[in-house]
């Protein structure tokens, strides 16, 4: 079979106003970026306020591993296999990061016949959100900067300057670093440090701000610092918010793409799942459920982060109810899950399998305690056995649970008719009674303790003073109503990425808590993550190129 690739540079795209006028967009409310992309008008989509609302589906997945789980994939092929049998849909996914493209994941437009075209321009540049994003944020860090120079009128202290620069790149030479040397004309030596653009609460403030108004009410909240006496000083007080808002004026607007079967969808937002909280745009999901019947959208990672973060974060500051949920799981991923090294995957071990659906049962357990239904989705590689996938399937039916073999890389659309008629059953059925996990009056270190607890089945959470008393210092400043915002590793419910399966009697280390009182959430980081990304010994980069045609090579 073709690598995604060439299946993605092979694909028929229709011009971007027929896949607008599928969705009645007027052709005047398109923003076209060639003849295959374009941004949905801020104008068009306030006037969607009182239409309809569509049913809401989330696709999330068991802790990924590195044989891959194909959670965008399916989320595409479920999106083209609910147009397949007849109904209305959109798909909404996040904008990827130049971070993983050339590090170690790859892209996130999908694979084989369940992509979003045009791959090359999504995973790459794209429509400039991304550049816009650092552009604002670090607009922000030279305001900071240059404040400090000319006199420091608003007192800042030196020691206390919590914003940090970010770059759209793997690149952890730069995760701490010590500014303005040299002279003094080029200020006061500090420390500082960058991270990824997609840990930025820019990039979390684009996502879950409604329009330009509320985009700029949030950047100007933003602390940037605090004085001596440590009262915070915030991007408003340096007046900053209003030229952030202009850089940031056209990445507001969602971007419309299409799959490979021509149906629409909106790539719009991307923070990182274990770093930030890992859903695409509120504007882009908002406007896609007054434009479809149904609307299929993504989480990154596992369910304990990203569905987690969906729920908790993004449904309780937007007000959105999910009517299902579809967690994918592979053979492979679970056999890895079950203790198989990754070079033995390919021999048939139905009791590894079987091990494995620990951690897949952990997940349906964590997405039953938010009042979602869910079916797994089991996403098919060639080497999977018949009865592995009988082993899946009877496992998930104990725990009243529909597992449905999923074909939609080989096969498009036509191998997720059957999961996509069970999804919109499931969603049609008016069972979901949506709830967050905790309560917004719960006091910060409560609700820590309540995911630790609740979804990573961790004994305890283990946090220095320090760390209490500033969770206790922003209750007293009138953050405590906030949700949390956990970074941590993406491979296990610990913060140990080697222990996979569903792992219990551990602890969660808490190793420092940032406020995005901008973004509207504390952000709680734990064990060893980083939020500034290092590349792999091998990186993607090393095999990246132009051939003799001048068409990219060796992205994927």
């Amino acid at each position: 079979m073709a690598s995604d690739i060439e299946i993605a540079r092979a694909a028929s795209m229709k011009p971007i106003q027929e896949i607008g006028a599928r969705l009645d967009i007027p052709e005047d409310a398109l923003l076209p970026y060639g003849r295959t992309k374009a941004k949905i008008s801020a104008d068009y989509i306030e006037a969607l306020n009182g239409r309809k609302t569509g049913k809401l589906i989330l696709v999330t997945a068991i802790n990924p591993t590195p044989a891959g789980e194909g959670k965008t994939t399916t989320t595409v092929g479920l999106g083209d296999g609910l147009n397949r049998i007849g109904k209305n849909t959109m798909i909404c996914l996040r904008e990827p990061s130049l971070g993983p493209c050339f590090g170690m994941k790859g892209g996130a437009a999908g694979g084989g016949h369940a992509q979003v075209v045009p791959m090359e321009d999504i995973n790459l540049h794209f429509t400039g959100d991304f550049h816009a994003i650092t552009s604002a944020h670090n607009l922000l860090a030279a305001l900071i900067e240059n404040h400090i120079y000319w006199g420091n009128d608003l007192g800042i202290d030196l020691r206390r300057v919590t914003w940090r620069r970010v770059l759209d790149m793997n690149d952890r030479a730069l995760r701490e670093i010590v500014c303005s040397l040299g002279g003094v004309t080029n200020g006061f030596p500090r420390e500082g440090g960058f991270d990824i653009t997609v840990a930025s609460e820019i990039m979390a403030i684009l996502c879950l701000a409604t329009d330009l108004r509320d985009l700029q009410e949030r950047l100007g909240r933003i602390i940037v610092a605090y004085r001596r006496d440590r009262t915070a000083i915030t991007a408003r007080d340096l007046e900053a918010d209003g030229a952030m808002t202009v850089l940031l004026k056209e990445a507001m607007q969602p971007n419309l793409v299409q799959t490979l079967e021509n149906n629409p969808a909106f790539i719009h937002g991307g923070p990182f799942a274990n770093i930030a909280h890992g859903c695409n745009s509120v504007v882009a999901t908002q406007a896609a459920l007054k434009l479809a019947d149904y609307v299929v959208t993504e989480a990154g990672f596992g369910a304990d982060l990203g569905a987690e973060k969906f729920f908790d974060i993004k449904c309780r500051k937007a007000g959105l109810h999910p009517d299902a949920v579809v967690i994918v799981a592979t053979i492979k991923a679970l056999k890895m899950n079950g203790g198989v090294a990754k070079d033995d995957l390919g021999s048939e071990n139905v009791d590894a399998v079987v091990k494995g659906c620990a951690n897949l049962g952990r997940h349906i357990e964590n997405i039953k305690q938010f009042g979602v239904p869910a079916v797994v989705a089991i996403n098919h590689f060639t080497a999977d056995t018949e009865a592995e996938v009988q082993a899946v399937k009877a496992y998930c039916t104990e725990l009243g649970v529909e597992a449905v073999l999923a074909t939609h890389w080989a096969d498009g659309s036509a191998g997720t008719q059957e999961l996509a008629a069970h999804v919109a059953e499931l969603a049609d059925s008016g069972v979901a009674q949506f709830a967050p996990l905790y309560d917004d009056s719960l006091s910060l270190f409560s609700k820590i303790e309540a995911v630790a607890k609740r979804i990573y089945r961790a004994d305890e959470v283990l946090a220095d003073k320090s760390v209490r008393d500033q969770l206790h210092r922003w209750e007293e400043d009138g953050f405590g109503h906030l949700p949390v915002c956990m970074a941590k590793t993406q491979y296990s419910f610990t913060t140990d990425p080697q222990r996979r399966g569903a792992p219990t009697g551990h602890s969660l280390p808490v190793r420092e808590v940032r406020l995005s009182a901008g973004a509207g959430f504390i952000v709680v980081i734990c064990g060893e993550i980083m939020t500034m990304p290092g590349l792999p010994r091998v990186p993607s980069a090393n095999h990246i190129r132009l051939d003799d045609q001048g068409q990219i090579e060796g992205l994927f």
